[in-house]
């Protein structure tokens, strides 16, 4: 099968079996999200989803969390990875929020990854979410997934990110990373993969390439 097969087939099952998928994360701002997001980083969403309660209580806007301290901010994610860093970088990103935005969560990726601790990952998820902007966002779950489907050979997030955006429409981006994410989650995991049950073994180059292994 072709690649760009491949990606027709994959988007159209994606479609019609998944049509509402959205991010396991909670928030109720793009400030929230963008802060839930910055702390999914080597974390788990329900970790996340477990710490942002209390936090979003306390710092419901960037304003409120400007005007803290890494101190107070890690008492309130030291159970997640990284809780040092997280707290620190979570700090000087409110605090440029407000100096150089207003408090507002801006909807240019650039201007994104211009806070402290925003990488192009996280940027993508934000704007896409918030501003259903067409990026695909690369975290392990759709590098790996995009890897085993056949959609990427890219050796890196940024080269997969490229072959993603080339081979899904630019209305379905946005949708399409929570379609690779989830399923990577909780399908196509890392370890011991659910190839019986899923739907896209037909497609999935892996898949077929062991199938054809086997009968050899």
């Amino acid at each position: 099968m072709r690649r760009k097969e491949r990606y027709t087939k994959v988007l159209e099952w994606f479609a019609a079996n998944m049509p509402e998928a959205s991010s396991e994360l909670r928030y109720g701002s793009p400030f929230q999200l963008l802060v839930a997001v910055m702390l999914s980083a080597q974390c788990t969403d329900k970790r996340i989803n477990m710490v942002t309660p209390a936090l979003f209580s306390r710092f419901p806007d960037a304003a409120s969390m400007a005007a803290s301290s890494q101190e107070e901010i890690y008492g309130f994610i030291k159970s997640v990875s990284y809780p040092n860093s997280k707290a620190a970088h979570l700090l000087e990103m409110s605090r440029k929020l407000v100096s150089d935005f207003g408090g507002e969560v801006p909807a240019e990726r650039a201007q994104l990854q211009a806070l402290p601790g925003v990488g192009r990952k996280t940027a993508n998820v934000v704007t896409s979410i918030i501003y259903d902007a067409p990026v695909i966002a690369v975290d392990t779950h759709v590098f790996r997934i995009s890897h085993r489907l056949g959609l990427s050979e890219g050796k890196d997030p940024l080269a997969v990110e490229k072959d993603l955006t080339a081979g899904i429409p630019e209305a379905v981006r946005p949708k399409a990373h929570h379609w690779l994410l989830l399923h990577g989650r909780h399908v196509c995991t890392s370890r011991n993969p659910k190839c019986s049950c899923c739907g896209l073994s037909p497609y999935c180059k892996e898949f077929n390439n062991q199938l054809k292994d086997k009968t050899k």
